[in-house]
């Protein structure tokens, strides 16, 4: 019988063979694990590579590293970030285009690759590297190409801001040596103001959604406390869905929401609000689930209500007023905010209401409410 440490020397052996070189005999396992943990080294560039492209290729995550950025260390919003990562990436895009145009086609990286990929995909190493190179012409010619294309001036003015934010980062970061966005200009906002509602068609649609929350149903309760809430307070449409019941002190009459970057502030809302939401909070059993969590306001189906949901029931109950321009839960908080101006609120109480960070912004609504001023000033002055 043969001892099983004998066969383990035999199954060895058969393993190895012996290759001749230059006199000397060098014993190659087959299925070496040292040959593959240790590949023969290479050069730091590769055959067939410049040492450019290989910096390049090692920039790779770029705008990832700057949501990155935005999220952990500005505390953006969501939707600042995925604005500002879009407008990023189209800039990322449109100068790694405009660079794969103006190469010679033998030196393209775009051609054709590996896996399908299409000739028109811009890798991530290209449109990093792209955007590590941009200069002051590039940014101005990107801008322009957009407004030739009809692009609205707002969009105009946050692409250039995400630009200055993104080379700022990354000239800070030292992963841009110098900040290409330094002289960049957008065009100014038109400064259109707002659509508002009158105070008598702001009291018609609350009507509205009082006569439609008599049938006890609890969404129609649910939509009546959301236009309440909204009217009474001045809140973002992101604040409010994301409001929790236990953000609500109906013994005070205040709501704590949490706005922009992060921060929070306490708002106080009215009677008429607060029945509404004791009222909803009565009826919300009705419509909790497991899902439904703290949520304040539910959808049909027990989930925390979204953005759109509350849109559309702004829209459809606005329908219903006579005259009345066709505004969402933004135009509530401009009528709100018009209508404390116009009952004499001081300025800066409706910029802590509002939660506005600069006073500018809430200047905004002055300007509103002067122009119904004067308009009134003209048709009833004989002199006018």
């Amino acid at each position: 019988m043969v001892r099983p440490r004998l066969m383990r020397q035999v199954a060895r052996r058969a393993a190895e063979v012996v290759v001749p070189d230059a006199g000397v005999c060098h014993r190659d396992r087959v299925t070496s694990s040292a040959a593959q943990d240790n590949p023969p080294p290479q050069s730091a560039v590769g055959a067939g590579a410049t040492p450019a492209r290989a910096s390049e290729s090692a920039r790779v995550g770029l705008v990832d590293d700057f949501v990155r950025y935005l999220r952990s260390e500005r505390n953006r919003s969501e939707h600042t970030i995925r604005a500002y990562t879009s407008d990023v990436t189209h800039l990322g895009r449109d100068l790694a285009t405009r660079r794969r145009s103006e190469m010679p086609i033998d030196e393209r990286s775009g051609g054709e690759r590996s896996g399908g990929e299409r000739s028109g995909d811009i890798a991530d190493g290209d449109l990093d590297a792209a955007l590590v190179a941009a200069t002051l012409v590039d940014l101005r010619s990107w801008l322009s190409a957009q407004a030739q294309n009809d692009a609205a001036r707002a969009t105009i003015a946050r692409r250039a801001a995400a630009a200055r934010t993104f080379y700022r980062w990354a000239t800070r970061t030292g992963r841009v040596t110098a900040d290409p966005s330094l002289r960049l200009v957008a065009p100014r906002r038109r400064g259109r103001l707002p659509a508002v509602l009158r105070q008598a068609d702001a009291a018609a649609l609350l009507d509205v959604a009082a006569m439609a929350a008599d049938d006890d149903d609890p969404i129609h309760v649910r939509n009546r406390a959301v236009l309440e809430l909204l009217y009474a307070s001045g809140i973002r449409v992101g604040e409010l869905v994301a409001i929790d019941i236990d953000d609500v002190d109906l013994s005070t009459d205040m709501v704590r929401v949490t706005g922009k970057g992060a921060k929070e502030r306490v708002v106080p809302f009215g009677i008429p609000a607060r029945q509404a939401l004791r009222a909803w909070l009565a009826l919300r059993s009705r419509l909790a689930t497991s899902d439904s969590g703290a949520a304040l306001f539910l959808g049909r189906r027990g989930r925390r209500v979204d953005q759109r949901q509350v849109r559309e029931v702004v829209h459809g109950l606005v329908a219903h007023v006579r005259d009345a321009p066709d505004l969402g839960p933004h135009g509530l908080r401009h009528s709100a905010a018009t209508h404390l101006l116009e009952g004499g609120a001081d300025l800066r109480v409706v910029q802590e209401l509002l939660g506005h960070a600069s006073l500018a912004t809430t200047q905004l609504y002055t300007h509103v409410s002067v122009d119904r001023l004067r308009r009134s000033y003209q048709q009833a002055h004989p002199r006018a």
